[in-house]
């Protein structure tokens, strides 16, 4: 979407015309809809409800947008976020992770170069609900830019010059907040799973 567009939809948005609604949502609700998917599991009832209330919110946080402090996208992905939040907290997870946890523990190998080097990882670690959980607990603690980052990049496969042009910055920006937002997840990541499992740490 360029910046003209964008614009456009922004001032219809905060005019409140229905066209500028429809112009959002026929934008961002397939990148809303697939993020929030892959942070919660991904069940249909459960990311169309969240989908629906980040729109809801949205359409009554108009006035908070700022288009110096970022696109709409961002914008309306931390409104996401904080949905996925309160999803989070109202599902108590905790004993969800717990058991993540455990299993991650009890895993008979070296696991922190795993972090590191994930295409080393077995096929069958990659793929159980185990890690899935793990690495949604640890980008829900993740800022906003960051999580976005990683989902468009390391989820979507999406170009570098894409997600530059989203989030109206350089490559160059992009790559370097790309390093970090990687070194942040490896960190949280083994906190999350040095927790053992008589801990009572709130993880989301």
């Amino acid at each position: 979407m360029g910046k003209s567009t964008e614009q456009e939809i922004a001032q219809g948005l905060q005019r409140g015309n229905r066209r500028a609604w429809l112009q959002l949502y026929e934008a961002y609700a397939e990148p809303v809809w697939r993020n929030i998917s892959r942070l919660t599991g991904g069940d249909p009832a459960t990311v169309g409800d969240l989908v629906q209330e980040t729109f809801l919110a949205a359409a009554r946080s108009t006035r908070n947008f700022d288009p110096d402090r970022g696109t709409l996208w961002v914008w309306l992905w931390t409104i996401a976020r904080r949905q996925v939040a309160l999803y989070y907290r109202k599902q108590k997870r905790n004993s969800i992770l717990s058991r993540s946890q455990n299993w991650w523990a009890a895993l008979d190998c070296e696991k922190s170069d795993w972090i590191d080097a994930e295409a080393d990882m077995p096929l069958d670690i990659l793929q159980s609900q185990e890690l899935a959980t793990l690495v949604r607990a640890a980008l829900m603690k993740l800022p906003d830019d960051y999580q976005t980052l990683l989902l468009a990049r390391y989820v979507d496969d999406q170009p570098v010059n894409r997600i530059a042009e989203r989030m109206n910055c350089s490559q160059v920006a992009v790559r370097s907040k790309l390093a970090r937002a990687r070194k942040s997840f490896r960190k949280v990541f083994k906190k999350i799973t040095r927790t053992t499992s008589g801990s009572r740490e709130v993880m989301l």
